[in-house]
């Protein structure tokens, strides 16, 4: 395949996914409007159901204005050979790899991330805050950025080098190795990623003494769940919105609820939320999702391999001459079709996971305590009642509110 094909393929992937996912955000716009069914019936009054409907019209406006730029300027910077042009200039100031490459990528991260800066600050400090929901500074935003640059430079840099230098030595085996490495380092993210990166962001504090606590401590000890591993975090410091998540592997897990969340639910209502958690640790999803990421992870970087030293791809950028780093770029969107298959398998095997840990919670505590958290945290944060099939389909990584209300009705 010639050059020139291979940049129209690239070109043709890009639009087809962005008119795919603008087809479908109309069709669950559209869908957002239809009535709201008998089991959600109570979770808006009037006036609510008009902010949420205006909420989710504006998420989607400015979605729509977001995207089509960042379509636009890419279509504009592959077709006059931007990242060509950004080869050959770098080239000029390291013309010896592995700094080439490192140094295309750092430009071509940082160059993105500043384009979407200002979308950033329209969303956090405009829209969420017309609806109530940001409780971010313009320092956190900028702090933010800043220890998120650093991490860039240093875990990102690390990974780039490691991965530039395997491929110079190791030529088509470099995936084995790679994939071993970046294997061993996403396990080691699993176990630790609440105690080393969450902290630098967010403070964890330990489930207080209190109602609360011996609420929950009587149910933990019923499933067996060791009490010394839920936390609270300071979430309340950027949005109004609450949620809970569960991490970790072995003696690091950690169940973490938002403080924001412990204030707007009664202790039946976090026990059913924290039960849902421990569910997913029961059910070992937390192993099986990493398990089917470093196997995905897998076959990307053998395609991949196939790919790399490929000297049209390279000049279907616009370079002179065979470069990787043009050629890993050109390779991310042309697995972005297989990455889109994949992604919804992923999200078919993770709303499987909800509900599982939804009949866990069922089974081990009570289901009205955690449908009514579920309808509380779906109002606070002014959702969707009524998601259009296909984009819940290929987008939602959680079942909607309606059908995981419906199973667990089902449960007896």
């Amino acid at each position: 395949m010639d050059y020139q094909t291979i940049l129209y393929l690239l070109i043709g992937i890009l639009t087809f996914d962005f008119l795919l996912n603008k087809v479908l955000g109309i069709l669950n716009n559209k869908s957002r409007k239809q009535p709201i069914p008998v089991e959600l019936d109570g979770i808006y009054d009037e006036e609510k159901y008009t902010k949420s409907q205006a909420y989710q019209a504006e998420v989607f406006r400015f979605s729509i204005i977001s995207s089509t730029f960042s379509f636009l300027l890419m279509l504009l910077v592959l077709w006059f050979g931007g990242f060509g042009w950004l080869d050959e200039y770098l080239r000029g100031l390291a013309p010896v790899e592995p700094l080439t490459s490192l140094y295309f990528f750092g430009v071509v991260y940082f160059a993105s991330d500043l384009i979407g800066i200002p979308f950033d600050l329209y969303g956090t400090f405009v829209i969420e805050e017309k609806y109530g929901f940001n409780k971010m500074t313009a320092k956190t935003f900028v702090l933010d950025k800043l220890k998120g640059y650093v991490l860039t430079l240093i875990i990102g840099g690390i990974i780039a080098a490691l991965f530039i230098v395997l491929v110079m030595f190791f030529e088509e085996n470099f995936w084995i190795y790679f994939w071993v490495a970046i294997s061993a380092f996403m396990i080691f993210v699993n176990m630790f990623y609440t105690s080393l990166i969450i902290p630098l962001f967010n403070k964890l504090s330990p489930l207080e003494d209190g109602e609360l606590k011996s609420t929950i401590t009587s149910y933990s000890q019923t499933v067996n769940f060791p009490l010394n591993n839920i936390f609270v975090i300071d979430g309340s410091k950027r949005s109004s919105k609450g949620n809970a998540f569960f991490s970790g592997l072995g003696k690091k897990k950690k169940v973490v609820l938002y403080d924001t969340l412990i204030e707007k639910h009664t202790n039946e209502e976090l026990v059913g939320v924290l039960a849902h958690e421990v569910g997913h640790f029961k059910k070992k999803h937390i192993i099986w999702s990493m398990l089917l990421s470093i196997l995905q992870t897998g076959f990307m970087l053998w395609l991949l391999s196939k790919f790399i030293f490929s000297s049209e791809i390279s000049w279907a950028l616009g370079g002179n001459v065979t470069a990787l780093h043009l050629n890993v770029f050109a390779f991310a969107i042309l697995f972005s079709p297989i990455s889109t298959i994949i992604g919804m398998f992923m999200n078919l095997f993770s709303r499987k996971n909800e509900y599982e840990a939804d009949a866990y919670a069922v089974k081990t505590y009570k289901k009205e305590p955690l449908i009514t958290a579920l309808k509380k945290l779906t109002s606070d944060s002014l959702g969707n009642l009524t998601p259009h099939p296909w984009y819940e389909f290929m987008n939602y990584s959680h079942p909607s509110l309606l059908k995981r209300i419906r199973a667990m009705q089902a449960i007896k």
